[in-house]
C-alpha cells in the first residue's frame, strides 16, 4: 500500500482526531512572518542568550562503561533548513547511537533521502534510507521542494530507495525493538502520525518520542513552529497517541542555541561534515546565522545536562483564533503525559555537539 492511500485511509481518522478543535482560522502577523524568514522556522539572529539550567541527574557514563547503545530512528525533512543535516551528522558520529535508520518526510522526499544517504557515506556509515510521506494528511504543502538538493551533484550518494514502505519499516522495526528505540522526529508529523494510527501499540511500545516542534512557555516572537504547522493534523494525533516518554524541544527553547555561519565554516573540519558545510556555502552568508533546533533535541537523549523539561499536556489547534498549528501547554508534573523543554544550557550543548568530531 503506498503513502497515497494510507493518507487517503487516514483521512477517515481525522475526525476523531480533532473533533474538539475550535472551527475557523485567523490570520497572524506573526505567524507569516517566519515563513519569509531566512529559515524555514524563523531568522533566529531575533533572540539570543543563555537560561540558567537546574542540571537533571542522570547516568551517562554507566552507557559508555558496558557499551550499551541508544537505538534510534530518524524521522526528518532534511533538504529544507540546514538543522536537520547538521542533526544527521552528529547522530552518525555520536558512539552510543546506533542509528536503525532514516525515513524522509515531506515535498521530494527521494531528494531528501538522497540528501541523508550523502551524509551517511561522508560519515562512512551505511544506514537503511526510506522516502515517506510527500503531502500533509489533509492541508496544502508548505515546503514541496527539497532545495539543498542543489549540492547533491558533487557528493557520492545513492540514487534508489525503497517506495511505499517507509511506514512499515518503522513498524516492524519498532515491534522487534519493544520499548528500546527512541523515534526522534524532527520534521512534519506525517509519517509518525501515519504509524501511530495503522498500528496504534506502536506509541506504546516505543523507548521515547523526541520531538523539535511546538512553542510551549515563550510564545515571542513567534507563537507557532514550522513542523507543526506544516502538518497541524498529524501533530494533533501524535500529541494524543501519549507515546512513552514523550518530549518536545520548542522554537522558544531552540532559538538559544545559535551560531554565526563564520563561526561554522571555522569549526566544521571534520570529513563527515564536510557535506554539510558544502550545504551552508550554497545557501548562507558568513554573516548569517544558524540555529541548531534538530540537534539539540538529538543531544537531550545522550546528555541529560542540556535541557530542563517540565510535565504537562500539550494539545494542537486545528483551525482556531490562535491560529493553525498552535500548541498549547499546560503544567502538570503528576498527570501530564508530555514533557517540554523549559532551559537549554547553551554551553553544554555546544560542548556536547562538538565532542564527536
Amino acid at each position: 500500500m503506498n503513502h497515497r492511500k494510507l493518507i487517503l485511509i487516514l483521512s477517515f481518522f481525522i475526525a476523531s482526531a480533532v473533533s474538539d478543535q475550535t472551527i475557523g482560522l485567523t490570520t497572524r502577523p506573526e505567524i507569516d512572518a517566519t515563513m519569509i524568514s531566512n529559515s524555514p522556522r524563523v531568522k533566529s539572529s531575533l533572540i539570543k542568550g543563555e537560561t540558567k539550567l537546574r542540571p537533571q541527574q542522570g547516568n551517562e557514563t554507566s552507557r559508555k562503561k558496558t557499551g550499551i547503545k541508544e537505538k534510534i530512528l530518524l524521522d526528518t525533512d532534511i533538504g529544507s533548513d540546514i538543522d536537520d543535516a547538521i542533526c544527521l551528522a552528529y547522530l552518525l558520529a555520536k558512539p552510543e547511537c546506533e542509528l536503525l535508520g532514516i525515513t524522509t518526510v515531506s515535498g521530494e522526499a527521494d531528494n531528501r533521502a538522497m540528501i541523508a544517504s550523502m551524509i551517511c557515506k561522508a560519515a562512512g556509515k551505511h544506514i537503511p534510507i526510506f522516502p515517506g510521506a510527500e503531502e500533509p494528511l489533509i492541508i496544502p504543502q508548505k515546503q514541496p521542494i527539497a532545495r539543498q538538493a542543489k549540492v547533491l551533484a558533487a557528493w557520492e550518494h545513492e540514487k534508489k530507495f525503497p517506495h511505499g514502505e517507509a511506514i512499515e519499516f518503522m513498524r516492524q522495526t519498532i515491534r522487534k525493538n519493544p520499548g528500546e528505540i527512541t523515534l526522534i522526529a524532527i520534521g512534519p508529523l506525517t509519517n509518525v502520525a501515519l504509524l501511530f494510527k495503522i498500528d496504534p501499540e506502536i506509541p506504546h511500545l516505543l523507548k521515547s518520542l523526541v520531538m523539535m516542534g511546538g512553542v510551549f512557555i515563550n510564545l515571542n516572537p513567534y507563537p507557532t513552529e514550522w513542523n507543526i504547522r506544516c502538518d497541524p493534523h498529524a501533530a494533533a494525533i501524535v500529541y494524543r497517541s501519549h507515546a512513552n516518554m514523550h518530549k518536545s524541544i520548542g522554537l522558544d527553547v531552540t532559538l538559544k542555541v545559535t551560531m554565526a555561519v563564520s563561526e561554522v565554516q571555522n569549526r566544521f573540519k571534520s570529513t563527515s561534515l564536510k557535506p554539510v558545510l558544502d550545504i551552508i556555502n550554497a545557501f548562507y552568508k558568513p554573516t548569517d546565522i544558524i540555529t541548531f533546533h534538530d540537534p539539540l533535541a538529538a543531544t537531550t537523549i545522550f546528555n541529560k545536562e542540556i535541557c530542563l523539561f517540565r510535565k504537562g499536556k500539550v494539545e494542537v489547534e486545528i483551525a482556531g483564533e490562535k491560529g493553525e498549528g498552535f500548541t498549547s501547554w499546560e503544567p502538570d508534573e503528576h498527570n501530564g503525559f508530555h514533557e517540554v523543554a523549559a532551559e537549554v544550557n547553551t554551553q553544554n550543548f555546544f560542548t556536547e555537539y562538538f565532542s564527536v568530531f
